[in-house]
């Protein structure tokens, strides 16, 4: 996404998206298991509402990590808030992730690579469960969220250049509807209006493509 001259928390929140929670006996290991071990089941996933791209602009791969943490006391999602320093999404929280490298054979592995460089977090840790449809962003990304059950105990540790914290949500807080937040703005010179979601968590706002696949998961677990 294109740089802001604003504040995305301070803007008025124009609907919630209200639809029902997903059924807390559904947000279980082993019923995420199954339900992406099933036969494909029809479900829409919603489109990205960023920034138009340039024309011709080549859009490049990426994937993230969508780590769902086995607590005793329920499944969490594992989320970063990046360092303020960088070029692109300072400040936001995200999915630990990032660009697809040559030597990657696979989404998957891009989004394992990618975890161990920016949290620390192993790969034996981690069982893959399944992947969402891509999300495009306005920063040119085809971006592929895979989906991972993480089984404590383990040990992170941030890239002081990329992260600069890690934490958690509780999966039933985001996968309900009356947690998701719709929000817009003017773009600039006359380019329209770009509307997003927002899913804020105490401290945290969590907006934008990280929030626009939670949608696709919340949507994905209802179906």
């Amino acid at each position: 996404m294109a740089k802001l001259l604003l504040d995305p928390t301070r803007l008025p929140v124009d609907a919630i998206a209200g639809e029902p929670p997903v059924d807390p006996a559904l947000l279980t290991a082993a019923r995420l298991r199954t339900r992406f071990a099933e036969a494909r089941r029809a479900w829409d996933p919603e489109t990205a509402e960023e920034t138009p791209f340039q024309p011709g602009l080549t859009l490049r791969r990426a994937a993230v990590l969508v780590p769902l943490v086995d607590r005793p006391t329920g499944l969490t999602v594992l989320l970063t808030q990046r360092t303020a320093h960088l070029t692109s999404h300072a400040g936001q929280i995200s999915f630990p992730g990032g660009r697809a490298e040559e030597i990657d054979s696979s989404p998957i592995e891009t989004a394992l690579r990618e975890s161990e460089e920016e949290i620390g977090l192993h790969r034996r840790h981690v069982e893959i469960v399944g992947v969402l449809p891509e999300y495009v962003t306005a920063s040119a990304y085809r971006v592929r969220p895979v989906v991972a059950l993480v089984t404590p105990p383990f040990e992170l540790r941030a890239d002081p250049n990329e992260v600069a914290e890690i934490f958690e949500v509780p999966l039933g807080f985001l996968m309900n509807g009356a947690n998701h937040q719709r929000m817009s703005f003017e773009l600039p010179e006359g380019a329209g209006r770009r509307s997003f979601y927002a899913m804020p968590y105490e401290r945290f706002f969590i907006w934008g493509a990280t929030a626009g696949m939670l949608r696709n998961l919340f949507h994905f677990l209802r179906a």
